[in-house]
């Protein structure tokens, strides 16, 4: 790998984009891959969800969060927080839409466990979640997650331009070099 990518990649990960929503691309949806189903994440498993989202890198900041935003309405999380679980009850993806202010529906947390990338189950989370959605709904994300982005616009999600979005700045302008290299031109194209 060239300097020069390594160096893109590494400022584009760092990078936050913001993607909308407005309604989901019915062709998107696809039925969960047989032995797997879905369920919600029961209390005594908030551990396993924050490992699985920490994924051994993460842990201070996802426990930080979950403290500040998530426990104040933990009756909410776990009314919310989706696992898609293989056959023995194994949680391998979650996700969950949250109302972020009390306002604004959000995509959050999504993640599948990398053994199941590839397999459909994240799409089938994600068609899952956003069936009982309120429209608009809104992602963070990083340029990196390249897979997670044209997921994303398959659904229907497209990329936000604004240069601040909330409290946070929106790195979609510098973002877009990567993403040009990072994704298939169609794929680009559509967000």
């Amino acid at each position: 790998m060239s300097k020069d990518l390594q160096a893109m990649i590494e400022s584009a990960n760092s990078n936050n984009i913001f993607m909308q929503c407005d309604a989901p691309n019915p062709g998107a949806f696809r039925p969960l891959p047989a032995g797997f189903s879905f369920r919600l994440c029961r209390r005594d498993e908030l551990d396993l969800w924050k490992r699985m989202w920490a994924q051994g890198q993460y842990m201070e900041f996802v426990n930080d969060c979950y403290a500040k935003v998530y426990a104040p309405h933990a009756d909410e999380f776990f009314r919310r927080c989706t696992f898609a679980v293989d056959g023995g009850d194994s949680p391998v993806a979650t996700g969950y839409i949250w109302r972020s202010y009390g306002r604004i529906s959000t995509l959050g947390w999504y993640h599948v466990l990398p053994a199941y990338e590839g397999r459909g189950i994240g799409r089938a989370l994600l068609g899952k979640l956003l069936q009982s959605a309120a429209f608009p709904v809104y992602v963070h994300t990083h340029p990196t997650a390249t897979r997670a982005i044209k997921l994303y616009s398959d659904f229907g999600f497209k990329a936000i331009t604004d240069p601040v979005i909330g409290y946070r700045k929106n790195d979609w302008a510098e973002s877009l070099a990567y993403l040009k290299e990072a994704l298939p031109e169609a794929d680009f194209a559509s967000l």
